[in-house]
Parts: C-alpha cells; sequence; structure tokens
C-alpha cells in the first residue's frame, strides 16, 4: 500500500520521534538494571531485561519502517512484521499446547506407574496372606469340626428338650380341649332342648294365631260383604232420586217454559190492547173512517137545532 509524499513526511517525522523516545526509554532501563543489579530480585531483573528487549525491537521496526516511508513511501515491512509475530506467536502457542499436552500424558503415565505399583503390592501381600491361611487350614479345619459336632450336640439336646416341652405343652392344650369339647357338647345339648321347647311353644302360638286371623278374617269378609250389599241398595236409592231429581227438574223447567209463553202472550195483549187504543184515540181524534161522519150528522143536527130557536 502506497501513501503520498505528504502523508508519508507525516508520518516519518511521528516516527522519528517515537524512535527518539524508544531511544531514551531503552537508555533509561539500561541505567536503572545496572543501578538495581545488586538488591533487585532476579524476577524484576529478568521483567526489566524483557523491556529493554522489546523496546529495542519496537526501535529498529520504526527505524526500518521510517526509512522505507522515506524511500518507498509505504508500509509493507510493518505488514510483514505483523504477520511474522502472528506466525511466531501461533508457533508458541503449538508449541505450549503441545507441552502442556507432554506433561499431561507424563503425569497420566506417572500416575499410571504409581497405581502398578500399589496394585503390585497390593498382589503380593494378598499372596502371602493365602500363602499363611493356606498353612493354617488344615488345624482350623479340624479345630472347626470338633466345634460343629459339639456345636450339633448341643443343638440336638436343646431340640430334645425343646420337643419334649412342646409334647407336654401340647398335652395340656389337648386336655384343655376336650374339657372344653365336653362343656361345649354339653351347652349344645342344652341350648338344642331349649329351641326345641321354644320351638314347639312358638309353633303352638304360630297355629293360635292363624287361626285367630283366619276367624277375623271371615268376619272382616263379613263386615265387607254387609258394606257392598248397603253399598248397592244405597246407590240404587241414589240412582232412584237421581232419576226423580232429573224429571222434577225437568217438570220445573216446562213449566218455566210455560208460564215464560203466558208472561209473553199476556205482554203481546196488553201491548195489543194499548195499540189499539191508542190507534182508535188517534182516528177519532183526526176524525178518520167511521168517526169522521159520525161527527158530520152531529154538526148538521146542530145547526137545524139553531135555526129552529130563531124562528
Amino acid at each position: 500500500m502506497s501513501l503520498s509524499r505528504i502523508q508519508s513526511l507525516r508520518l516519518a517525522a511521528v516516527l522519528e520521534d517515537c524512535s527518539d523516545q524508544l531511544d531514551i526509554l531503552g537508555h533509561a532501563l539500561t541505567v536503572q538494571i545496572s543501578r538495581e543489579r545488586s538488591s533487585a530480585q532476579a524476577q524484576e531483573e529478568a521483567r526489566m531485561n524483557k523491556l529493554k528487549r522489546d523496546s529495542k525491537y519496537v526501535s529498529q521496526l520504526v527505524s526500518k519502517l521510517h526509512l522505507e516511508l522515506e524511500e518507498k513511501q509505504s508500509f509493507s515491512c510493518l505488514l510483514q512484521v505483523v504477520e511474522e509475530e502472528e506466525r511466531k506467536k501461533m508457533a508458541e502457542h503449538m508449541k505450549r499446547e503441545a507441552k502442556r499436552e507432554l506433561d499431561c500424558r507424563q503425569q497420566n503415565l506417572q500416575r499410571q506407574k504409581v497405581e502398578l505399583e500399589q496394585k503390585t503390592e497390593t498382589l503380593k501381600e494378598l499372596n502371602k496372606e493365602l500363602r499363611h491361611k493356606l498353612n493354617e487350614q488344615p488345624a482350623k479345619i479340624e479345630k472347626k469340626k470338633k466345634l460343629e459336632e459339639k456345636n450339633n450336640q448341643l443343638q440336638l439336646q436343646k431340640t430334645q428338650k425343646e420337643t419334649n416341652k412342646a409334647e407336654k405343652l401340647l398335652e395340656d392344650q389337648l386336655e384343655l380341649r376336650k374339657k372344653q369339647l365336653k362343656e361345649e357338647m354339653r351347652v349344645h345339648e342344652e341350648s338344642t332342648k331349649f329351641l326345641q321347647n321354644r320351638h314347639e311353644e312358638l309353633q303352638q302360638l304360630l297355629q293360635h294365631w292363624q287361626e285367630r286371623t283366619k276367624q277375623m278374617l271371615q268376619e272382616k269378609e263379613q263386615q265387607l260383604n254387609n258394606v257392598r250389599c248397603k253399598r248397592t241398595v244405597i246407590l240404587d236409592k241414589l240412582m232412584e232420586m237421581r232419576r226423580k231429581y232429573r224429571e222434577m227438574e225437568q217438570v220445573v223447567v216446562e213449566d218455566r217454559e210455560e208460564q215464560e209463553k203466558l208472561r209473553q202472550k199476556q205482554a203481546e195483549v196488553r201491548a195489543a190492547t194499548k195499540l189499539q187504543a191508542w190507534w182508535r184515540g188517534c182516528m177519532v181524534r183526526r176524525g178518520l173512517g167511521s168517526y169522521k161522519k159520525a161527527e158530520e150528522g152531529k154538526k148538521g143536527k146542530k145547526k137545524k137545532e139553531g135555526k129552529k130557536k130563531k124562528k
């Protein structure tokens, strides 16, 4: 990548100033290291030396970049340095990883070696113990056999005692059961006899109540028949009374109808009489019909009588 002449000069001036500053820093570090060499610790001295080397390396890089900017107006050397640093870092990282993996494998091998040694020691101890037990086994077997025989005898005696005790207990229980069975049989016989007597009494009482119930049913049946007969008679009387009531009701209705017709006829007669009287009065007042001639005859007679009086 190339830059213009002015940009290159500006960057060159800045880099020159940085180079001077780095030279001053390197000189100061040299002086400080020489002063503290007698009393400073080794770790601090190593850190200062590393800082001095880094400062010197950066100063050289800045000088190289300054020269390239003045001559070629580019900074490709800086890119190369960055790439080289990246490769170095990657290589160092891979180296550290490989070393870490190697250390881990060595630790695993060491741990497996220790475990193998422990297992070997354990197997040796176990083998030694088994040999010791194998030597002691016959005596132990004989002793164990005697102990088992003695234990079996004791168990047999104990079992015999327990068996005798159990037989005695069973005999006592059997005797007690026989007494209980005898008592239960006696109670059973008494209960059976009592129940039989009670059954006979209840049978007699049942027969008595059955006869009494039968008699009561007959009486109630007779009473029911009487009630039915009375009911039949009453129903007949009721039907007869209903029939008479309907007949009387029919007579009353017919009588009412006759009276109503009679009242209507009387009303019609009175109305006709009133109408005739009213009509006759109208004819008389107006001189209509036969009433007109009679009035004229009366008027002629009155005139003749008047003339006679004048003469």
